[in-house]
């Protein structure tokens, strides 16, 4: 595992939701967050999106726009992320 808290909850959030499916940046950042009714999970979403281009480069998971992979050093628009497929 890893000791980076937003990596954590990148892999965490990505496990609970099950093989083969993706989430968006904000559930990692509300979840890094403690999940808080109110809009101060912001604060979390750049270090999630940090964390999601070092796990991408490490090859541990995928970060896709309209359901394809994308490369990690080319973040806008919607995103998605997953653990990396199997080739």
């Amino acid at each position: 595992m890893t000791n980076d808290p937003a990596e954590q909850a990148i892999l965490t959030t990505l496990a609970a939701r099950g093989p083969n499916k993706s989430i968006c940046p904000t559930e990692a950042a509300r979840a890094l967050a403690g999940n808080p009714a109110d809009d101060s999970w912001r604060k979390s979403l750049a270090p999630v999106k940090l964390a999601a281009q070092r796990l991408a480069r490490e090859g541990r998971i995928e970060i896709l726009r309209k359901g394809k992979p994308i490369s990690p050093d080319v973040l806008h628009g919607v995103l998605r992320l997953r653990l990396k497929q199997e080739d």
